[in-house]
């Protein structure tokens, strides 16, 4: 779950900017976005009750503007069109970064940002995949007047749905700014890609210990909107608007948002390959 790279307060968005390097041969090109049904599978829950809640419909559009107790300080809708190789890019460095060069957290995977992320059709994609004996991964990471993190607490919302391939996982997650494991963690949505939706919290302290751990029993091959809301009262997990996890744990120092997408505990099948997508992604902060 944790990251395997710097992510340690010092580092700066120009440190980590994702390169525009020249794509690497295209391999598939990105599939039309498809905002199909899901596919539910029997729930497991620990410590919350889950419940498998359907996947909205087609074109939904990102949130605009503020909600009751919270202030947006970032949508991103990706508008603007940026080929495999081009982002950030003019269009988007400005709202995000991300890991470049190093392992992934079970040390399998590379993240190769100019060989995997692309901006299509509205949609953010990551396109998972192995060349060269390497499996290719990504973990992008929005920043907020430029620099990341830097906040504790806030709402952090992502509409995305991913092909089912096998090896590959999201492990989306808030990181302590300090990079310091033991002020804890916050993952939604986690789990393969082959598997269901799952959501933990680590406790401050105590990080090996799971405060919250949750299996919704949803598959993430359906569009889905995932919704993190981290106050000092506690963390709640949402999707599609149903709170499907909550504890009164939570942790007290500044963290940020990493959509960490990599391989799932070890070498991912060599012809194992598709793409995570993402509508739009919003953050808010407490008013």
């Amino acid at each position: 779950m944790r990251p395997r790279v710097p992510v340690g307060a010092a580092l700066t968005a120009a440190a980590l900017v994702l390169a525009g390097a020249a794509p690497a041969p295209a391999g598939p090109p990105a599939p039309v976005v498809d905002r199909g049904t899901r596919v539910a599978r029997t729930p497991v829950v620990v410590g919350a009750t889950a419940s498998a809640v359907a996947a909205q419909g087609p074109g939904t559009p990102a949130p605009v503007g503020d909600l009751p107790g919270w202030r947006q300080v970032l949508v991103d809708d990706f508008t603007t069109d940026v080929p495999l190789g081009g982002f950030p890019g003019p269009a988007y460095a400005a709202r995000w970064t991300g890991y470049e060069g190093s392992h992934d957290t079970s040390g399998a995977g590379t993240y190769a940002p100019d060989r995997v992320v692309s901006v299509r059709d509205g949609v953010l994609d990551l396109f998972l995949r192995t060349e060269a004996g390497t499996p290719l991964v990504a973990a992008p990471v929005p920043l907020r007047d430029g620099a990341w993190g830097g906040w504790t607490y806030g709402r952090y919302s992502v509409r995305y749905r991913a092909d089912a391939v096998p090896g590959y996982k999201t492990a989306w997650l808030l990181w302590p700014d300090s990079d310091d494991w033991t002020e804890g963690e916050v993952d939604f949505p986690e789990g393969d890609l082959d598997g269901t939706v799952h959501g933990f919290v680590h406790r401050p302290g105590a990080p090996q210990e799971n405060a919250l751990a949750v299996d919704t029993g949803v598959s993430a091959t359906g569009w889905h909107t995932a919704t993190v809301e981290w106050l000092p009262s506690g963390v709640r997990f949402l999707l599609d608007g149903t709170v499907v996890g909550a504890t009164d744990v939570s942790p007290g120092r500044p963290m940020h948002l990493v959509l960490q997408t990599e391989t799932s505990g070890g070498t991912p099948p060599a012809g194992a390959a598709g793409h995570v997508q993402v509508d739009w992604v919003a953050l808010y902060r407490r008013t």
